[in-house]
């Protein structure tokens, strides 16, 4: 594996470059048609156009910082016959990568949009003393 983050002053960041390599593996697939929206300093919304889908045929999950939406079309009986089709109606996966400390807080289905709300809680300041010992007290 060929090392992003090459400075040795930068210590325990392999999870950076592991989700970097994730980004660059996510399909490029421009379906379906999405925007993220920020409506805070802290809150964010992933709005996914997908209509046609109901709300069992979608799974909206958290998997190892990835947010994962699927779309699953059930299989129609009768084939239709169409003589332009527009309106796209299959079936996807769209993954986003979150961060450390990310919250998926809710989905909701409404007007043939997805719209998935994040939270990223404000980080506490940490402050910790070491104290230092002589070779004396070991």
């Amino acid at each position: 594996m060929t090392r992003i983050i090459n400075n040795p002053l930068m210590l325990g960041f392999d999870h950076l470059e592991k989700m970097l390599e994730r980004v660059g593996n996510v399909p490029s697939d421009n379906y379906p048609p999405y925007n993220i929206e920020q409506v805070s300093e802290s809150a964010l919304i992933i709005t996914l156009a997908v209509a046609g889908f109901d709300e069992k045929d979608l799974q909206v999950r958290v998997e190892d910082n990835q947010l994962i939406i699927n779309g699953t079309k059930p299989e129609e009986g009768k084939k239709k016959v169409y003589i332009h089709q527009g309106i796209g109606a299959r079936n996807f996966q769209r993954a986003f990568v979150i961060a450390e400390g990310i919250k998926v807080k809710g989905a909701k289905l409404e007007k043939g949009l997805l719209n998935i709300s994040l939270e990223r809680p404000k980080p506490e300041t940490k402050i910790q003393e070491i104290k230092i010992v002589t070779s004396e007290e070991e």
